[in-house]
């Protein structure tokens, strides 16, 4: 029992020896505890510190550099401040003197207008006086002239106008006189220059055509038990075929130049071969047919190759080919157009035209009197719409429409060259022939516009309708008016008449003076 005792007497100063121990160690880490804790706060407190320092420095530096700004600031603003005055000091003592200026200005300007205004009293003074002065002069004039002002101001008037319109009348025919030398030299060389380069022959109009016979016996032939053949013929050509007293002879009618060809062809084939009969002659047209067309192509190129015009299209060659079995007013109309052609490209070429543009719209021009008798309109229009299929240039279009001038006004130099040059391959002699009647009618039209003037005694139109004489009378038309007349008669034939080539007007003016000796 005691053992027990002294056992539990042991454990219990074991436990109160490990508490002491346990409580001893907690006393000497408490103690290192705080004086680490007081290390970290010494050394905390002294970066503090000096940190603190640091900023105060800073603080200083920037209160020094803001101090010194400052006073740069404030005299950059008194230099400014400085400135500004002189200039506004300098600014007043400009205006000043301006000021000063226009004082001096507007003391002027009163002392002028002062000067004026009484200038302007004495003047209105003196244009009384005047006024009385010229009222008397003028009462005095119409005592001796008898006659008031108005008729004295419309006598001056017309004598006036009389000389002016004589002095007119005398610039007015020399200037004209001028210019008609200079341009008749200048379009005499041209024309000259261009008709040299082309040469074509005469040829005369046809809308029928021949075909001769072996004997009249053909005749019978040709026409057929009850007329089978020359039915099948004109069936198949779509020509008239007149067989009349006419010996050894066949006429072939019609306005289809290329199916007049076609009949005469066959009808000569058919004639040569004597085996005349319907089947026999649908074959011999075909084959005449072909004939024709072969030559329409080859008549087409050879006018392009003639007329150096290229690029056109092989339809367009086969519709220019047409033209060659055309005339026009006895003349072939496609050499007409290879002729235009050349005098068109000869001209643009001395004018300084586009000479490409002249030669092929001149070379067709006329292109729509190949299908005018299949379209219906102007042969100018037609060609017109023919070229745009074909894709040619407007420039080209509008001087094909523009040729004859009554589609279309030319608003080209190439248009009016076209023009000028298929006037002239018209109108040069033996070109084209036109019916008497016509004739007749243009001759009469010119003497009758030439009489319908005042002062004109009579006229004559001469050199087949190229020239007019006109005689006038002497006592109404004075020399400097008979150029005036001229020009005013040759003005209104131009308006009224269509005619080729140029109208020549002569105006003569004869005084005679008769006496007799006794």
């Amino acid at each position: 029992m005691l053992s027990g005792i002294i056992i539990i007497a042991l454990v219990i100063i074991l436990v109160i020896g490990a508490g002491i121990a346990l409580y001893a160690g907690y006393l000497i880490g408490t103690t290192r505890n705080k004086q680490q804790i007081a290390e970290r706060l010494r050394v905390e407190k002294e970066a503090s510190e000096q940190r603190l320092l640091e900023l105060q420095l800073q603080q200083h530096e920037a209160l020094h550099e803001a101090r010194e700004e400052s006073a740069r600031f404030r005299a950059a603003l008194e230099r400014d401040n400085t400135e500004r005055r002189t200039e506004l000091q300098r600014q007043e003592r400009r205006l000043q003197q301006k000021e000063e200026t226009l004082e001096r200005k507007i003391e002027g300007l009163e002392q002028r207008e002062r000067k004026l205004s009484a200038r302007e009293r004495v003047l209105e003074q003196r244009s009384e006086e005047l006024e009385v002065i010229k009222q008397g002069h003028l009462k005095e004039l119409e005592r001796i002239a008898q006659m008031s002002e108005e008729q004295a101001r419309e006598v001056l008037l017309e004598r006036i106008e009389s000389r002016v319109r004589v002095e007119a009348a005398r610039r007015i025919r020399m200037i004209e006189e001028q210019a008609r030398e200079e341009a008749d030299s200048r379009a005499r060389e041209i024309i000259t220059l261009a008709i040299q380069r082309c040469a074509s022959d005469q040829v005369a109009e046809a809308v029928v055509s021949v075909v001769p016979l072996p004997n009249d016996e053909m005749k019978g032939r040709i026409i057929g038990r009850e007329g089978r053949n020359i039915r099948a013929l004109e069936a198949a050509t779509g020509i008239d075929l007149i067989i009349d007293d006419t010996p050894e002879a066949v006429i072939l009618s019609g306005f289809d130049p290329v199916r007049r060809e076609v009949a005469r062809l066959a009808l000569t084939r058919l004639i040569l071969d004597g085996r005349i009969h319907p089947a026999r002659i649908e074959d011999v047209v075909a084959k005449a047919r072909q004939e024709v067309d072969i030559i329409i192509r080859e008549e087409g190129e050879r006018a392009a190759m003639e007329a150096n015009v290229h690029g056109l299209q092989p339809d367009l060659l086969k519709l220019l080919g047409r033209l060659h079995f055309r005339t026009s007013y006895g003349q072939n109309v496609l050499a007409h157009s290879v002729e235009v052609s050349i005098l068109a490209g000869t001209i643009a070429h001395e004018l300084g035209a586009d000479v490409n543009i002249c030669k092929t719209a001149a070379l067709l021009h006329d292109i729509g009197k190949a299908i005018d008798q299949e379209v219906e309109g102007p042969h100018a229009i037609i060609g017109g719409e023919v070229a745009r299929r074909f894709n040619k240039s407007p420039r080209v279009i509008h001087a094909m429409v523009a040729h004859h001038a009554t589609e279309s006004e030319p608003q080209s130099l190439e248009a009016a060259i076209v023009q000028a040059a298929d006037a002239i391959s018209a109108a040069r002699p033996g070109a084209r022939r036109e019916t008497i009647d016509l004739y007749i009618k243009r001759l009469e039209a010119l003497e009758s516009i030439a009489n319908s003037f005042t002062g004109v005694e009579k006229s004559f139109a001469i050199q087949a309708g190229r020239e007019v004489r006109i005689i006038v009378k002497p006592e109404e038309i004075d020399e400097y008016s008979a150029s005036q007349l001229a020009s005013e008669i040759a003005h209104k034939i131009e308006e009224s008449m269509d005619y080729p080539g140029q109208i020549k007007i002569t105006v003569v003016r004869e005084t005679r003076a008769v006496d007799f000796a006794r």
